[in-house]
This record gives structure tokens, C-alpha cells and sequence, in this order.
């Protein structure tokens, strides 16, 4: 991993919530209100807000499944900037027994990222991440390189953004 962020952002992290919805573009009149502004990017099926204040980086993500699953999170992260910061926060992860799995140059959710995730005990997932490319090609996951879990192996077959990339 080495790349800084092609994201800029006042704080040095925020935090990144991805909401499973039933229709991303129905609900994004709801967070256009709640923000008072206007998402960042929109996509079929992905709505994103990068709101200032609170730093949140918010995407909701049209979920088919969503009637059948608890809760409405699909994940939550740490928007850094840069790859040495994932780079050193897996490391801490990695030394605390959570067995962080990596993602380099991974196209995800319309842009390119470095990430490590790992999981809570009640089974959310949390990605430490940089966008590297704020207009990635693909919302499903494109490459995965890196990792020793099974969570982590399962990934190269799921899409992008759901709680079952990172379930273990």
C-alpha cells in the first residue's frame, strides 16, 4: 500500500457509515433534509453524502435482501488519508489479536481504495479505508490481494459494501 487520499476532508479521519436501504435514491430525499445538502455522488443504487459537519461519510446502498436481515448498517469504517495510516492501523489491530485482512487497490463503491477490515464481536464489519480515486469504475468489489482469512478469502466473491464481506 502507498497512496494518499484523493478525498480531501478537514479532520484527519471521519468516520463512514453504509446503510442498507430499500431504494438508495428514495431514501437520499430523507438525508438531503437531514444534511441540508446535496449528495456527492449518485450512482444506480448508491447515494453518498460527505457532510463537514458532523465528518461523516455517509453512502446508502440498495439492498434487494434488506426486508430479511435485522438493522439497516450494511458496514461502518474510518475514512483515513493515506495508505500508511491503514498500513499502521492494521498493524494495531494485527498486534491486538483481530487479524485484520487488507484490500489493495480494491474498486469498490464507484471509487479505488486501500482498506483492512476486521469485524466486532456482534458481527459488524469495520473497514479502515483511503480512496485513492474518488471516481472508481465499479460499486462491486474488483480486486482483492492480499489477506489470510476465510472472512477475507470469501471476499472475492461478494459485492461490495454488504455485511456478508466481512462476516465471519
Amino acid at each position: 500500500m502507498n497512496g494518499q487520499s484523493a478525498v480531501e476532508f478537514a479532520t484527519p479521519t471521519r468516520v463512514h457509515i453504509g446503510l442498507s436501504v430499500r431504494d438508495a435514491e428514495r431514501s437520499a430525499t430523507f438525508y438531503r433534509h437531514l444534511f441540508a445538502q446535496e449528495p456527492t455522488k449518485v450512482r444506480p443504487g448508491y447515494v453518498k453524502f460527505e457532510v463537514a459537519d458532523p465528518p461523516v461519510n455517509l453512502t446508502l446502498n440498495t439492498d434487494a435482501e434488506r426486508q430479511t436481515r435485522p438493522g439497516p448498517s450494511a458496514h461502518f469504517g474510518v475514512q483515513v488519508k493515506s495508505t500508511e495510516t491503514v498500513a499502521r492501523i492494521a498493524a494495531q489491530l494485527q498486534v491486538a489479536g483481530l487479524n485484520p485482512y487488507l484490500e489493495e487497490a480494491v474498486s469498490c463503491c464507484y471509487a479505488v481504495q486501500d482498506k483492512a477490515w476486521v469485524t466486532d464481536p456482534d458481527g459488524n464489519a469495520w473497514e479502515i479505508f483511503v480512496v485513492l480515486e474518488a471516481d472508481g469504475p465499479d460499486y462491486a468489489r474488483k480486486k482483492r490481494t492480499s489477506g489470510g482469512t476465510e472472512a477475507g478469502e470469501a471476499l472475492q466473491s461478494t459485492t461490495c459494501c454488504t455485511t456478508e464481506c466481512c462476516s465471519e
